[in-house]
C-alpha cells in the first residue's frame, strides 16, 4: 500500500462533465494534484468528441454548450466537430491548469480503509474521500441481438465506428435506430448509397417549433424519475423527440426518412419481417445508442435490482461519496455543467462533515 497516493477527490473522465467538475473544484479552492486529480483514458483532450466522424461538422452539432468559465467563440461551422471541440477542451484544461493525467485506465473503485475509496488504475492506486464519475457512454456502444445476426455476409458497424458517408458508396444500407444519430447517418449516406432503409422499434417523434425551458425541464424530469427509481437512464433526446429542421423535412419529402418497423431476423443477405417482407443489404448500421460506462464501480455494489444506479441529485443513493455527473438527466452539455457544480457543492459539505459514509445498521439481537 506504500504506493497509494492520497487526494480528497478523484475525477474519472475529462469530457464535458469531468472538466466541469474539475473547474468547480478548482474554483472552490481545491488544488490539482494536491487535493484532487483528473484521470482520463483518452490519449489527448476532447473526451468522446475526439471520436466523432469527420462529416459531423461543428455547424451540425445540436446543443453544444460552453464549459463553465470559458466560452467557445469563433468556431468555423464547416470544420469537423472533433477538431473544434478537442482544441477547445485542450485550451480549457491549460487555461485552468487542470493537469489531467492521461492516458490512464481506471480498472476498479473499491472500499478502502477509514471510509476512503481506492481507485485502481493503470497508473497506480489513488485513495480519495469522494469521487466524481464522468465516464460517459461512448465506450459502451449498445448492440441489440437479433436472430441470424451472425450469419450476415455483409458488414455491421455501430455509430461508434461510423466512418462517414463516402464509405457506403454504391451499397445497400440498413440503418437501425430512431435517434439523432440514425437520422443524421441516413441523410448523409443516401446521396452515396445504392439504397437506404430506415428501421426503428418505435415510430419516430418529430418536434415542431422551438424547444423552450419548460419543455426542457419536463423532459429532464422524466429522465430523473427513472434514475431515482434505480432504472437505467434513457437519454434526454429520447423523451424530447427529434427537431423538425429543414434537413429532416427534405428527408421526409424525398423518402429517405420513410421508416419501417423493426425486422425480426437477419439473414445472410439482409433482413426479414414476419409478414414475408425482406430487404437485401450490404451494410447494417446500428445507430442504437450507448450505455453508461460504469463497470469499474461494480465492486461498490451500487446497482439497484432494476439495473441502474439510483441517484439523488448527482449522489449515488447507496453511497454519498460517489457522484455521477453526465449520467441520466445530466447527460447533456448544459446538464453536465450544472451537475458538476452541484456535485462539488455536495462534496464540499461531505468533506466538512467527515467521510459521509453511512454506518451500517446494527444487526438485530438474536431471539
Amino acid at each position: 500500500m506504500n504506493d497509494v497516493r492520497e487526494v480528497e477527490v478523484v475525477v474519472i473522465g475529462a469530457g464535458q462533465a469531468g472538466l466541469a467538475g474539475a473547474y468547480h473544484l478548482r474554483r472552490s479552492g481545491f488544488e490539482p494534484e494536491r487535493d484532487f486529480v483528473v484521470l482520463d483514458h483518452s490519449p489527448g483532450p476532447g473526451g468522446a468528441w475526439r471520436q466523432r466522424w469527420p462529416s459531423l461538422t461543428y455547424g451540425k452539432v445540436h446543443g453544444m454548450h460552453a464549459l463553465p468559465g470559458m466560452e467557445l467563440t469563433g468556431a468555423d461551422p464547416d470544420r469537423p466537430s472533433s477538431e473544434v471541440v478537442t482544441e477547445y477542451f485542450d485550451a480549457y484544461e491549460r487555461a485552468f491548469d487542470l493537469r489531467v493525467r492521461r492516458p490512464v485506465d481506471v480498472k476498479a473503485v473499491r472500499e478502502g480503509a477509514g471510509g476512503r475509496l481506492l481507485v485502481e488504475t493503470s497508473d497506480g492506486t489513488w485513495s480519495a474521500r469522494a469521487l466524481i464519475n464522468a465516464t460517459g457512454t461512448w465506450d459502451r456502444p449498445f448492440w441489440p441481438r437479433y436472430p441470424g445476426q451472425e450469419t450476415f455476409r455483409g458488414r455491421q458497424l455501430h455509430t461508434a465506428q461510423y466512418p462517414g458517408p463516402e464509405a457506403f458508396a454504391g451499397q445497400r444500407v440498413v440503418v437501425v435506430g430512431g435517434g439523432a444519430s440514425g437520422t443524421q447517418h441516413l441523410l448523409e449516406i443516401a446521396p452515396y448509397a445504392a439504397a437506404t432503409t430506415w428501421v426503428t422499434r418505435r415510430p419516430p417523434v418529430f418536434r415542431e417549433g422551438p424547444f423552450g425551458e419548460d419543455a426542457g425541464r419536463a423532459a429532464v424530469a422524466l429522465v430523473e424519475e427513472r434514475v431515482r427509481e434505480g432504472l437505467p437512464p434513457r437519454s434526454v433526446v429520447s423523451v424530447t423527440g427529434l427537431p423538425l429542421n429543414d434537413a429532416i423535412r427534405r428527408g421526409l419529402a424525398d423518402g429517405v426518412l420513410d421508416r419501417l418497423p423493426m425486422f425480426v431476423r437477419v439473414t445472410p443477405d439482409g433482413v426479414e419481417w414476419d409478414d414475408g417482407r425482406r430487404v437485401d443489404a450490404d451494410v447494417i448500421v446500428w445507430a442504437t445508442g450507448f450505455r453508461a460506462a460504469l463497470d469499474h464501480l461494480a465492486p461498490l455494489r451500487l446497482r439497484e435490482p432494476g439495473g441502474g444506479i439510483r441517484i439523488e441529485g448527482t449522489r449515488a443513493a447507496a453511497d454519498p461519496r460517489i457522484h455521477l455527473v453526465g449520467y441520466g438527466p445530466s447527460a447533456s452539455t448544459i446538464g453536465a455543467n450544472r451537475a458538476g457544480r452541484a456535485a462539488v457543492r455536495d462534496i464540499r459539505r461531505l468533506l466538512a462533515e467527515g467521510t459521509g459514509r453511512p454506518e451500517p445498521e446494527p444487526e438485530p439481537a438474536a431471539a
